[in-house]
């Protein structure tokens, strides 16, 4: 079993599913363990947060546990992740010293650090989530990086199975339009995830807004491995056609990494088409529409979309409170 929870990758299917039926049975009641009696587990943020910084506490709370929250440059001192680094500018603290202090007080770390979409080939290493999960004696939970936000894509699928069942779905993932370029941590684990479980997946996107190579391959080989398919289109209206779920995310181009100004001028000219909205919606097999949130409406998706009775968005938020759940009770020792 993987000592941390970093992303999905690191656990088989069948791992996958066993936190999946934990989460179910958390949800519904039916597990009331207090696996974290008497113990703590720190939640670092580096980022602003609503539904993960509750549903973290919260789940802890429900677990048994105490939550403690940290906020680097905040409530704690600011924080320097590289190696072999001369501290002589705005950074107090390594994490190297960080993260062995918080291994002797609490059971695991949940961390949350954004991309700073300065410097691709950097980012895509998650070098921050890597050092506290080199240096932490205790499990380390991914709470959103760089690269990858595995809790949600666990929520995700946790969802589908929920409104449609555990068997093969039709799931499309859809870039959308949005004023400024986004990290592409939600998009790539909502897609690794969906390939693990078996879902036949189509990512569409404008030209020139691909995901990371390496994960597409990663894609590729899970979902030949779960006996599915995988397919990426530019066309926005055909890739709704059949579609059973529809995730909508924004993220910025690789291209422009570094460069947010030309990303903007670039995805100025798909602003009108690429949102979804009833006539989308109409092309598909009655999708249930989902995102992460926050979502800016009429902007991502169209209030009528959104306030639909085919909208799950306050579904998936709910569920990350569950699947959290699981994920602490397995890392620390119980049955989830």
């Amino acid at each position: 079993m993987p000592r941390d929870f970093l992303t999905t990758a690191d656990w088989s299917r069948a791992e996958l599913d066993a936190l999946l039926d934990a989460a179910a049975r958390f949800k519904r009641g039916a597990d009331r363990a207090k696996p974290l009696a008497g113990r703590s587990v720190a939640l670092v943020f580096f980022n602003p947060s609503l539904r993960t910084r509750a549903s973290m506490q919260v789940g802890i709370y429900e677990l048994g546990g105490q939550a403690v929250v940290l906020e680097p440059g905040g409530t704690s001192w600011t924080l320097e992740h590289r190696a072999g680094v001369v501290m002589d500018a705005d950074k107090t603290e390594h994490v190297r010293e960080f993260v062995r202090v918080l291994g002797r007080y609490c059971a695991a770390i949940g961390v949350r650090t954004f991309a700073a979409l300065q410097d691709w080939q950097e980012e895509r290493t998650d070098p921050v989530l890597a050092a506290f999960a080199r240096h932490s004696a205790v499990p380390i939970i991914n709470l959103e990086s760089a690269m990858h936000h595995p809790c949600q894509a666990l929520a995700d699928m946790l969802t589908i199975r929920e409104k449609l069942g555990s068997e093969r779905k039709r799931v499309l993932l859809t870039w959308a339009w949005h004023p400024k370029p986004l990290p592409m941590a939600v998009p790539n684990s909502f897609a690794l995830a969906a390939a693990q479980v078996g879902h036949d997946l189509t990512i569409a996107h404008p030209p020139g807004y691909e995901l990371d190579e390496e994960l597409i391959r990663e894609i590729n080989s899970r979902t030949f491995d779960a006996g599915a398919t995988v397919r990426v289109t530019d066309d926005v209206d055909e890739a709704f056609d059949g579609a059973q779920v529809v995730y909508a995310k924004s993220w910025g181009s690789r291209q422009f990494y570094g460069a947010a100004q030309d990303d903007i001028e670039q995805r100025a000219q798909y602003r009108a088409d690429w949102i979804v909205d009833e006539a989308k919606m109409a092309r598909t097999d009655g999708a249930i529409f989902m995102h992460c949130l926050p979502v800016r409406r009429n902007v991502i998706v169209t209030d009528a979309v959104i306030d639909s009775p085919r909208s799950v968005v306050i579904d998936e938020a709910e569920n990350r409170l569950h699947v959290q759940k699981a994920v602490l009770a397995r890392l620390s020792g119980g049955e989830g």
